[in-house]
């Protein structure tokens, strides 16, 4: 099974206005630089690209009018026309004093409070992102799958493996059978095992995290239904993916490597699949979450603190 960037976000409505610069963030690294620079071009600039013709924003950005109607397709829009009317209306929403004054990137000697506002805005942003670039369609079959697993096998590592274990917690507490492997010789062990009626999760930011990918590769191999959590929709994970679910892809910079927003937006669609499945199977998760909280509760009364 195959996927590109054409096949993840066919068939979907133009995105509005305020969701063309997620998709632009989202969909960038995919394209070729020459798309690139027409993508970079109308994100940075929707109200003066918004008054360029076709040519017009081809001669801006060097490239060719075909590359401006392709990166317009790509970007959801069935041409550019569409795409000029979307970047006036996000002309306007920034013109209307919505658009946040900060940005996002810190410097060595920022003041501390400076930081707090740049990294609750990033963070803002990346859920925004998320949520705009988010299958819903893909989301539900995915809900769906977990909801009616046999077994659920997680994988992830690194920041994503902390991820996979917020995962974990929340399936195994509603009475889902569920592992979280950060181990590649355990991931792959295990997904010998998986079979149709198993679901198999990779969470890899890149996308091409061998040992996530590998896991994933025996999991769909074996009939398990696979479901990959990446900000890469075209990367090498999602050959082996029933369904792709797309987080934001943000920008790293020397203080702030991209793990830390990635790990944001792939607990937005941790939260998105639990809440999913909770409410699917919810004549059962509903005792099984009341069960767990009884259990842990002498933990958190003054005695248990001691």
């Amino acid at each position: 099974m195959t996927h590109d960037v054409k096949e993840i976000f066919a068939g979907e409505a133009p995105p509005a206005p305020a969701a063309l610069a997620a998709k632009v963030r989202t969909l960038a690294p995919s394209m070729t630089r020459s798309m690139q620079r027409v993508a970079e071009a109308v994100a940075g600039d929707p109200a003066g690209c918004a008054a360029l013709t076709v040519t017009g924003l081809a001669e801006l950005t060097g490239t060719s009018e075909a590359t401006v109607v392709r990166t317009a397709r790509l970007l959801g829009y069935p041409g550019y026309r569409d795409l000029r009317l979307a970047l006036a209306g996000l002309a306007a929403q920034q013109q209307s004093g919505r658009a946040p004054a900060v940005t996002a990137d810190i410097a060595v000697d920022d003041p501390i409070a400076d930081v707090v506002a740049k990294l609750a805005y990033d963070e803002q942003q990346t859920l925004a992102d998320t949520a705009a670039a988010l299958d819903t369609v893909q989301l539900g079959a995915a809900v769906t799958a977990i909801a009616t697993a046999r077994r659920v096998d997680i994988y992830g590592v690194g920041a994503s493996g902390l991820v996979a274990q917020d995962l974990l917690q929340k399936l195994l507490r509603i009475g889902l059978m569920a592992h979280a492997h950060s181990d590649p010789h355990l991931a792959v062990t295990g997904a010998v095992q998986l079979r149709a009626k198993d679901v198999a999760i990779a969470i890899t930011h890149s996308g091409s995290t061998g040992d996530v990918i590998e896991p994933l590769r025996v999991a769909f191999e074996h009939g398990a239904t696979t479901v990959a959590i990446t900000g890469r929709p075209n990367g090498p994970v999602a050959q082996y993916a029933d369904h792709v679910l797309t987080t934001s892809t943000a920008r790293e910079s020397e203080l702030r490597p991209a793990a830390m927003s990635s790990r944001t937006s792939q607990l937005l669609v941790v939260d998105c699949l639990f809440v999913g499945v909770a409410q699917r199977t919810y004549e059962t998760a509903a005792p099984a979450l009341s069960a767990s909280y009884e259990a842990l509760a002498h933990r958190h009364s003054p005695r248990g603190g001691r």
